[in-house]
């Protein structure tokens, strides 16, 4: 029997072994030649010379780095406060059972299923119509996007809305779909709430999906870069410049060696969020 065993797990490695050398070449390698630029100064690329710490110390003693994470935080923290509410509410409404259920779904999907790089470019469109510019001044409101900064967060904020809320709602829907019937019976016959039932019946049931959604989307938010770029080129007056965006101004500029640091930064930054997840998970799955 154990003889057996170790023939299986023998074979299932086998199979393991395509993906992992797959991964080393597409992640690993890359990976380990990002910390080696990131140590030394290479312009041209024919030669390097070694630097040490000077381009983590220079990065992490500019203002500008630090006014770029800030803002890439906030717009992260703007982002989970109001796509994970708000795609769990559409799910908790959705339709479970009936012709609108198809409906509903392809309705969410279209937002994910438009090219990253085309976002910023119709929304553009959108708000630069005479219709939508006519709408607003009807109200009162003079939606300058292009030279007010705070006008230009709203519009970024709600092209990603629009563009990732679906997400949220069908990993929160996927899991509501597998409640059973009885539960929300049983709920009905003991008088529960409408807010009871999303309490201890729904809640608890996306609450893995949900952890999922919150790394998901901070992962994205926190290294967005198409969107806001093309939309105004982090304007105006860097308002809306990202870490992104300034690690892609090292790259097509030719310095490696700083672009080099700011990757491996960043990526720290996303390995202790991936921690912090990953505890959390492992606590939830323990309770």
């Amino acid at each position: 029997m154990l003889k057996s065993t170790n023939l299986t797990n023998s074979r299932a490695l086998f199979f393991v072994i395509p993906a992992l050398l797959l991964l080393g070449f597409v992640a690993v390698i890359p990976l380990i030649k990002v910390v080696d630029y990131s140590f030394h100064d290479i312009f041209p690329q024919v030669s390097k010379t070694w630097v040490g710490l000077e381009w983590y110390n220079e990065l992490l003693g500019s203002s500008r780095f630090w006014e770029s994470f800030g803002r890439s935080l906030l717009f992260s923290a703007i982002i989970l406060i109001i796509e994970i509410p708000l795609g769990i509410a559409i799910a908790v409404y959705m339709p479970k059972k009936s012709a609108l259920v198809a409906v509903c779904l392809v309705s969410m999907s279209v937002p994910l299923l438009i090219p990253w790089n085309m976002i910023a470019m119709i929304w553009k469109v959108f708000l630069s119509s005479n219709f939508l510019g006519k709408l607003l001044s009807t109200i009162g409101v003079d939606f300058d996007w292009k030279l007010n900064a705070f006008h230009t967060w709203i519009a970024i904020v709600l092209m990603d809305v629009w563009h990732w809320t679906s997400l949220v709602v069908l990993l929160c829907y996927s899991s509501l779909t597998t409640i059973p019937t009885a539960s929300y019976r049983a709920a009905a016959i003991d008088g529960a709430s409408r807010w009871d039932v999303f309490r201890y019946i729904e809640l608890p049931k996306m609450s893995g999906v949900l952890l999922m959604a919150i790394l998901l989307r901070f992962i994205d938010s926190f290294m967005v870069f198409a969107e806001p770029f093309r939309f105004n080129a982090g304007g105006p007056r860097s308002a809306t410049t990202f870490l992104a965006m300034d690690l892609v101004h090292d790259v097509v500029s030719y310095n490696y060696g700083p672009a080099a640091a700011r990757s491996v930064i960043y990526f720290i930054i996303i390995l202790v969020v991936l921690w912090t997840f990953k505890t959390a998970l492992a606590i939830h799955e323990r309770q």
